[in-house]
């Protein structure tokens, strides 16, 4: 019966390529639910069991027989990503809308296919533990998730976009086989669960270095993020809520499931993961200050954002090097409640920026302004996520932000005078990313929604329809559940921590889930006082005439809306002290002294990532390199032999010497 009801989503998903256009998104949304139901009832079941007791599905299929292994770690992860998959499934009916007449009814069939693909193929990542089916399900993923991208492939930049991801994520699952097959060439098995014996008796730096790689190109560390910029806002809005929201995860993920098997040298490896992360965050959120383009400023946010969580998953790290249960305990928990928190805020700031470019149908911040007027709902929405991923209190961002900020502090004397720096320089950079964050989405709302219109184009913007709002609405609720109610999250998560890393008594750990519970209520409690004051000053002004004017301009009335700052003005403080980081190219057309009867002068800014300008070179030099390679193929059948003569006589050599 369980072999059934695993391999029927697989088969339903299938008549989403058959039914009629009407019927499509009813048909996909139908599966979905299938499969959150099937999914999340075991989920929840390990989650609230008490030691979180593992549940193992035996899967009968073509290929063999399957194991699907739900423990604590899988089962956060499979809640996280239903949720998200849900929500951005429901947002999508609205936002496709306007795509009915520009795309046929095989183009987005094809669509909702590859979207319950990804689905299905993410939770199989989470469920298979066998090398094998493993890859196969992350290679399932990369292919789903690349059809997506390629929903807008008449853009010739967005097919470009779209074949640079898909090779990356080869690169990737070139690490990952490599290190199963060294892990299999030791213990004869291919699987997550073999590599503790691999690391009993080998170094553990170097095959946790070949993972984390691969893992990390998913996940967006830097140097790995190249892809992620370009492919989020090529992506369908829904699409990119996902795919930051949760597909980056699966990284993640991979990297929490190897370090739960590593035995040794944890100190090393924590101090990786936490340099990595720590310049992730740092450099992300510099990047995403002087973009243009809203969604990759969002883009850029994520991985500032798997930053935060690296840096809490390498504190963990440590603390299981240096035998320190508090500082464990913050660190994972920090890091994967950061992980929940992240797939609410940035999935809602994705969905929000979809809504702005359905009404406003452009993305460039140099064009928007004043939307809050006729987008009032969007522009809460917004302004909700924009507190959440700065940190701010009363929201989710703060509760996993401080729980990390705790342990990096703990940290400074539970370790050497070396991992101390660490620890400092690690707390020194959240700091700037937050400061950063908060500086970045005062620069996003401001000239997105706050001042005039920057454009005359946008006279006939209207608010996005219910049924993509309902769903940030959702969200915006589980974000401000975590923020009033932490514990209610936190426990659990706890307990899986505890049952991975097998820690039986955290001693103080109850002091801090108080403090936080403390906080959660007394942000409850200003949002019921700033709610109450609202209302009664709703209710004054109801029976008064309210009026509205310009505000005074110091005499001077007749400014335009050109005259308002702008996303690169805001920016260009920033840009300007991080200019040896940051590549920005001015182009600047200016009017001749001469001129009696000047044309229009221009400004423009450019900034360059400057990992992305490397990848550039990287690649023309191969391209050169193939050019002249090029050159053997002469068309004259005396050279193939001359080349097949002289490749003999290569092996012979390395025979006689005995290289082969």
């Amino acid at each position: 019966m369980e072999n059934i009801l695993v391999i029927l989503p697989v088969i339903l998903s299938f008549s989403i390529l058959a039914v009629p256009s009407r019927l499509r998104y009813y048909c996909t949304l139908f599966i979905s639910l299938f499969i959150v139901i099937l999914t999340s009832i075991p989920a929840l079941e390990v989650i609230f069991s008490k030691g979180c007791t593992p549940q193992i599905f035996y899967l009968v299929t073509l290929l063999g027989s399957l194991h699907l292994t739900v423990d604590g770690l899988s089962a956060f992860f499979i809640l996280v990503t239903n949720f998200t998959v849900l929500t951005g499934l429901l947002y999508s009916k609205g936002y496709l809308v306007s795509y009915r007449s520009l795309k046929s009814p095989a183009q987005l069939s094809l669509h909702n296919f590859s979207y319950t693909w990804l689905h299905l193929s993410m939770l199989g990542v989470l469920m298979l533990r066998d090398g094998i089916p493993f890859l196969i399900a992350w290679e399932l993923m990369a292919v789903s998730s690349f059809m997506l991208i390629l929903f807008d492939a008449e853009k010739r930049a967005t097919l470009k976009t779209a074949v640079n991801y898909l090779i990356q994520m080869h690169i990737g699952l070139v690490f990952l086989v490599i290190a199963f097959l060294l892990c299999a060439a030791d213990t004869g098995r291919m699987s997550f669960d073999a590599l503790t014996v691999y690391f009993s008796h080998h170094s553990n730096t170097g095959l946790f270095t070949l993972f984390f790689a691969g893992f990390a190109i998913k996940a967006g560390f830097i140097p790995f993020h190249t892809w992620l910029p370009e492919a989020h806002p090529a992506a369908p809005s829904h699409v990119s809520g996902v795919m930051s929201g949760v597909m980056i995860k699966m990284g993640i993920y991979g990297i929490v499931r190897v370090l739960t098997n590593v035995q040794s040298d944890l100190v090393t490896i924590g101090l990786i993961v936490l340099s990595v992360s720590a310049v992730s965050g740092v450099l992300g959120v510099l990047m995403a200050i002087v973009q243009h383009d809203l969604k990759k400023l969002l883009a850029y946010h994520s991985i500032e954002n798997i930053g935060i969580i690296g840096i809490g998953i390498g504190l963990g790290a440590i603390g299981l090097g240096i035998h320190n249960p508090m500082l464990v305990m913050l660190g994972f928990t920090g890091g994967l409640l950061h992980v929940l928190n992240h797939s609410l805020f940035k999935s809602l700031l994705f969905f929000s920026a979809g809504s702005v470019y359905q009404s406003c149908q452009t993305r460039n911040l140099e064009e928007l302004g004043g939307l809050v007027k006729k987008m009032p709902v969007t522009a809460g929405l917004f302004l909700t996520g924009s507190i959440a991923i700065c940190g701010l209190p009363p929201l989710n961002g703060f509760i996993s932000e401080i729980l990390i900020y705790i342990g990096l502090f703990t940290g400074l004397s539970a370790g050497s005078v070396y991992q101390s720096v660490y620890m400092l320089l690690a707390i020194i950079s959240l700091v700037l990313i937050g400061g950063l964050a908060i500086y970045c989405f005062t620069k996003a709302f401001g000239v997105i929604f706050l001042g005039s219109p920057r454009s005359a184009s946008h006279t006939a913007v209207a608010e996005a329809g219910k049924g993509m709002l309902a769903p940030q609405l959702v969200i915006s609720g589980v974000i401000l559940m975590i923020g009033f109610f932490p514990l209610i999250f936190l426990q659990p998560l706890a307990g899986i921590i505890s049952m991975q890393f097998q820690l039986s008594v955290v001693p103080g750990w109850s002091s801090i889930t108080e403090s936080l519970s403390m906080i959660g209520s007394m942000g409850f409690l200003l949002t019921g006082i700033s709610l109450l004051l609202f209302y009664i000053r709703y209710r004054v002004l109801k029976t008064r005439i309210v009026r509205e004017g310009p505000t005074w301009g110091c005499g001077y009335t007749a400014a335009t809306s050109r005259m308002q700052y702008t996303g690169t003005s805001y920016a260009d403080a920033v840009s300007g002290l991080a200019e040896p980081i940051l590549k920005t190219k001015t182009q600047v057309s200016l009017i001749g002294e001469e001129e009696i009867f000047p044309g229009e002068g221009s400004f423009s800014t450019h900034t360059e990532d400057v990992f992305r300008l490397g990848l550039n070179r990287l690649i023309d030099f191969l391209m050169l390199v193939l050019k002249k390679l090029a050159r053997l193929q002469t068309g004259n059948i005396q050279h193939y032999i001359l080349y097949a003569f002289i490749f003999m006589i290569l092996i012979f050599v390395l025979l006689y010497l005995k290289i082969l």
